[in-house]
């Protein structure tokens, strides 16, 4: 089994007190029942029609508050979990992806989370969640070609040794730790703030390992609580 030891900068906590988060760790086996993501993302999505969580909206809205606090505009660009959400409650639905992919959208919507999932195989050191001296380079996409780029100074932002693999904490993930069912090495990281119950989280998290169980049996998976937990 792998090992993750992501990594949080004080400075980061000081931005947004209270800041915890579940990190997932799966030594992947072959995909052998990928529609449990596709009735799990169908599930997720009418929850958001038909109602959600009494502290969801407010969790949400402690999200936007942490992006204003570094200087992003979440209008612009929100929270993962609030640009899904906000995609379901126009469209009524998402788009299948990727069969892991789809899964974890599917927690990030029904629990009202930001949720990010990664290739580790890809990574060239332990992740950290820290503030960008604006130097940092970040792999992207841009009119069809790869590109690069780099964060505002300032901006909270994942990164390894070689570079940015999410901007603005959580709203873009990069292009090349980007996971796939494929990948046999992968990390998740679910983000919360004292807006959503503990047991929430856990709960969250117990469906992600619960959901990749049932697609891919066989698989390792570990789980470690991180951040403010006391």
């Amino acid at each position: 089994m792998f090992s993750v030891t992501p990594s949080i900068d004080p400075a980061v906590i000081r931005l947004a007190p209270g800041f915890r988060a579940l990190s997932l760790v799966v030594d992947a086996a072959p995909l052998v029942n990928p529609a449990i993501a596709d009735e799990a993302l169908k599930r997720a999505c009418a929850s958001v029609v038909a109602g959600e969580a009494n502290w969801a909206e407010a969790h949400l809205a402690a999200w936007a508050e942490a992006f204003k606090a570094f200087g992003a505009k979440p209008k612009r660009t929100p929270c993962s979990a609030d640009a899904l959400r906000k995609r379901v409650q126009r469209d009524g639905a998402m788009p299948a992806i990727d069969p892991i992919v789809d899964l974890y959208n599917a927690i990030s919507i029904r629990y009202a989370i930001p949720v990010g999932g990664e290739n580790f195989a890809a990574y060239t050191s332990q992740p950290r969640l820290t503030i960008a001296d604006g130097t940092e380079l970040f792999d992207t996409v841009k009119e069809g070609e790869p590109a690069s780029e780099s964060p505002e100074p300032g901006e909270v932002i994942w990164r390894d040794e070689q570079g940015v693999t999410c901007r603005r904490w959580n709203w873009r993930q990069g292009v090349r730790t980007r996971l796939s069912a494929e990948a046999k090495q992968m990390w998740f990281i679910l983000e919360s703030l004292p807006a959503m119950p503990l047991e929430a989280l856990h709960q969250a998290g117990d469906e992600l390992i619960q959901g990749i169980a049932l697609m891919m049996p066989g698989s390792r998976i570990e789980k470690q609580l991180i951040g403010e937990i006391g």
